[in-house]
């Protein structure tokens, strides 16, 4: 089955910037970017980091506050922070043999990045791949990571499968089923993360006097190091 999986991501798979590269770092900043963030929104902010900082030392020597600019319109701005972090250790130190050991670098982004960069014999598991294996029931090798991301992203879907498209649908067991969702997606409006992100884009404006801002916003924005705040004035770091 993974033969006629590989066959179909010949002619279907998606043609993607950091998938013409064996850097770790380029692989790294997709990665960290494609966290809870569409491919869609992802691809032009991805060629213009890297054109602003094609390597980690060029990241690791950028200040906080141009990272967290950069970063506008990816949300979950922490993450921006946590790979300029990621990015002073490879350039201080070099890779790690742990890259769990990198700041914002979990299981599944340290897998991708061994098997993306390094060809290492491991398989990403990530929401769209762990989905297909529960569906077929089928293993795959760390070769099929690409594949399989593709074929859940595109056509092994969470509610309504396109079976009909499906490489695998010949020996699967759950072909034909239709999938409630999984959990309701909290409202944004209103949400005291739109209210962090409202705070934060005033701040990126210019500094602003904290009277002006969402004073527990500010709080929690300084806590996580995207904002610092001075006496009055609250500031990008």
């Amino acid at each position: 089955m993974e033969v006629a999986l590989l066959s179909w991501f010949d002619h279907h798979g998606r043609d993607l910037p950091w998938r013409r590269t064996r850097d770790p770092y380029a692989i790294l900043v997709s990665e960290v970017m494609l966290q809870q963030t569409q491919v869609e929104r992802v691809v032009p902010r991805y060629r213009d980091w890297l054109e602003r900082w094609p390597t980690a030392n060029d990241l690791a020597g950028a200040a906080p506050a141009d990272v967290v600019r950069a970063w506008q319109g990816l949300g979950y701005n922490r993450r921006a922070l946590c790979l300029h972090r990621a990015a002073q250790i490879v350039a201080r130190e070099g890779w790690p043999a742990d890259l769990t050991e990198l700041p914002g670098v979990g299981t599944y982004t340290a897998a991708a990045v061994r098997s993306f960069a390094w060809d290492e014999p491991v398989l990403p598991v990530d929401t769209n791949v762990r989905r297909v294996q529960e569906r077929t029931g089928l293993t795959f090798s760390a070769a099929a990571g690409q594949a399989l991301m593709d074929l859940g992203a595109t056509v092994c879907l969470a509610r309504i499968p396109r079976c009909d498209a499906c490489p695998l649908a010949s020996g699967c067991p759950s072909r034909g089923r239709r999938y409630e969702p999984l959990r309701r997606q909290s409202r944004f409006e209103g949400s005291f993360r739109q209210r962090r992100g409202l705070a934060l884009r005033l701040v990126v404006e210019r500094p602003r006097r904290l009277l002006e801002l969402d004073a527990e916003a500010v709080r929690s924005l300084a806590a996580d190091g995207l904002v610092a705040v001075r006496g009055e004035e609250v500031a990008l770091p």
